[in-house]
């Protein structure tokens, strides 16, 4: 059993050539309201660390949070629906490609998919960007808890057949009961091994 992730919030940025230097990196991306704050706030063990809300689209900037180790984890705003004018949410499609192209210490993109919904069409459109760019991505079915379990199976094939991935692929998390979290705080882990 891994340990919760020591995580310590270094800075915000609209730019990546703002941000700190890093040796490794892991970067979290999904649909507004698909719980990036919330996975990790529980990677981390602490309520309050990745500012949590229930208004889609509060992450505005890239968000860095460091390990005593140095490795890095970034929280990326969300796509799609978000309450916020959309001349701001037009600056973040930028962000998020000008960081993805141009973070050379990212190892990896957990791109979050709601485990309760499946991946929708914005999710699709963003599995084959980085597929297209040649970006190493780990899919994470987030909300599980919130399938009925007489449903989970059905929806663990429905999930992994949309992200036209087997379903050991993907790894199955829930930030408010605590699946999968340890097995994905261990990856993480071994993914920000990966430049030492």
């Amino acid at each position: 059993m891994t340990g919760p992730l020591q995580l310590t919030f270094v800075s915000s940025a609209q730019r990546v050539a703002d941000l700190p230097a890093s040796p490794a990196e892991v970067a979290l991306v999904g649909r507004s309201n698909v719980g990036k704050s919330s996975l990790i706030n529980a990677l981390a063990n602490r309520k309050q660390l990745a500012r949590v809300s229930n208004t889609p689209g509060r992450t505005q900037l890239i968000n860095l949070f460091t390990l005593p180790t140095g490795g890095t984890v970034v929280d990326l705003p969300g796509y799609g629906y978000a309450s916020v004018p959309t001349r701001e949410k037009a600056k973040w499609g930028p962000m998020i490609e000008g960081y993805l192209l141009g973070r050379s210490s990212l190892q990896a993109l957990l791109l979050l998919v709601d485990g309760e919904i499946g991946p929708t069409k914005l999710d699709s459109q963003m599995i084959d960007w980085v597929q297209a760019n040649d970006i190493t991505t780990v899919i994470v079915a987030t909300k599980i808890d919130k399938v009925k379990p007489s449903k989970l199976a059905g929806r663990k094939q429905q999930l992994a057949k949309g992200c036209r991935l087997h379903e050991g692929d993907i790894f199955w998390a829930s930030a408010a009961k605590g699946t999968g979290i340890d097995a994905l705080r261990s990856h993480v882990l071994t993914l920000l091994a990966l430049a030492d």
